[in-house]
């Protein structure tokens, strides 16, 4: 029988599993000295307790672990040029395009999941430009014919294609050919939850991206998101109904998808939306739901903010009343809802009492790269709420690189940063020593305040 050849990888695994059998045997060795030593009152040199011994064998040994993956690893490749890793990625997603069409549900799923991935985190305009149709067919399908769960996951990809094709043609024509869907779904009470739920937000964001000038799509993509969220208006006794398990939610979804179409009405328009929402809305501000009452909150406070620009001279006839349960809402205390659900409450809507007391609005920074805008109205927080829902965490990518947000926010074109402006920034690991040094000599200094012998002027 030939014998069994060890390569260099096996001779590298049985050198270190001996190094580190000759640690155990060491270590143990010295623990049985340490007991002994210390049956005789005699404490050892380093004073080292049996779990440090064991720690250091465990950190040898996972360093040792380490050096042999790397070994095993072998040397390093080079690394992939921009170009080849650009068309491995675009080959990935049409993967994913063709896998829109598979026979398999947990198939369409995970490629929905990684389309909306990548949607969001990165510029695909050139990509999708060519694509755009095969694309809105898959999804339009998959809103027809799939369940629940991949009718919400294509409604948010139908929000995330708009804003990467952008507020032109192509952006429009994808609009037209989804709206219809949505909308049914989005009315249609036997339908799931979820994709309503969904649907409502994509309905709104599409909406606001891509409807065209003449207004009609605007006004039926109001009129579909209220006949939701008006189901939570209260009836002709003055009572507010009690809603479905998971009503709040869809509720939520669709009034704010309301609010952001809203910021597109003419003058003209807006005043019959001010005349009869407000009133209904403040009722709405006694539902149980939390996050229901504070979406009201800031629509109401987005209204009152529309409509003096429209009139200087703009007043609510029931305002002393709505003042008096927003105050209530500020400082409410009740121990039965959560303490954060409290903190969160009290806090938004103090910021609507004071706007609409005193027209004051707590400005806020967006910081992303080397740039970042002020959010400084209701309808700037709207917007920028309403892109950070769709895009999630790849909001700041795409106010950086998106020609559509960019112009939404004023930014101008993206920023294109040089050589030596690249070099000029500090690293991560730069700015983590300079925020150490800076920690340390801010907490000597505190210190050294509050000592008793220091001379404070």
């Amino acid at each position: 029988m030939p014998k069994n050849k060890k390569g260099k990888r096996g001779s590298n695994k049985g050198s270190l599993r001996q190094e580190v059998l000759q640690l155990q045997l060491s270590a143990k060795a010295t623990l049985q000295s340490k007991g002994a030593a210390g049956k005789n009152g005699v404490k050892g040199e380093s004073g080292a307790s049996d779990d440090d011994l064991a720690s250091e064998v465990l950190s040898h040994y996972s360093s040792a672990s380490e050096t042999a993956s790397v070994l095993e690893e072998g040397p390093g490749t080079e690394p992939v040029d921009e170009q080849t890793a650009q068309e491995e990625t675009e080959d990935k997603l049409k993967q994913c395009i063709d896998n829109l069409m598979d026979k398999s549900a947990k198939t369409r799923l995970a490629a929905l999941e990684s389309l909306r991935q990548a949607f969001s985190s990165r510029q695909l305009y050139d990509f999708l430009l060519e694509r755009r149709l095969t694309l809105s067919d898959c999804l339009e399908r998959s809103l027809r014919k799939g369940g629940g769960e991949e009718q919400a996951a294509a409604a948010v990809l139908c929000a995330l294609l708009c804003v990467q094709l952008g507020g032109g043609d192509e952006g429009e024509e994808g609009f037209r050919i989804l709206r219809p869907v949505l909308s049914s779904i989005l009315s249609d009470a036997s339908a799931n939850i979820a994709a309503r739920q969904s649907c409502a937000t994509a309905l709104g964001m599409c909406c606001y991206v891509s409807a065209s000038e003449d207004a009609e799509d605007l006004v039926k993509s109001l009129s579909n998101l209220e006949s939701v969220f008006t189901c939570s208006y209260p009836n002709r006794e003055g009572i507010l109904p009690t809603p479905k398990p998971g009503a709040p939610g869809l509720y939520c979804a669709a009034l704010q998808a309301w609010a952001l179409l809203v910021t597109l009405c003419p003058a003209s328009h807006l005043n019959t939306l001010l005349d009869v929402h407000l009133p209904k809305l403040q009722a709405c501000l006694e539902c149980s739901d939390v996050h229901y009452r504070i979406a009201v909150g800031e629509t109401i406070a987005l209204l009152f903010e529309l409509g003096r620009d429209i009139d200087r001279d703009f007043q609510y006839d029931d305002c002393d009343a709505l003042c008096e349960t927003l105050k209530g809402l500020a400082t409410d205390g009740n121990k039965h809802r959560a303490k954060n659900d409290r903190r969160k409450q009290r806090s938004i809507f103090r910021e609507v009492l004071h706007y609409i007391e005193n027209e004051d609005f707590t400005e806020e920074k967006i910081r992303f790269g080397l740039e970042g805008i002020y959010i400084d109205s209701w309808m700037r927080r709207r917007i920028y709420d309403a892109f950070k829902l769709v895009l999630e965490s790849g909001v700041r990518h795409h106010l950086q690189y998106n020609q559509l947000l960019r112009d939404i926010f004023e930014l101008g074109p993206p920023l294109i940063l040089d050589a030596s402006v690249k070099a000029s920034r500090i690293s991560r690991f730069e700015k983590h020593l300079y925020n150490s040094a800076a920690f340390k000599a801010r907490t000597k200094l505190r210190n050294k305040v509050r000592d008793k012998r220091a001379d404070v002027m």
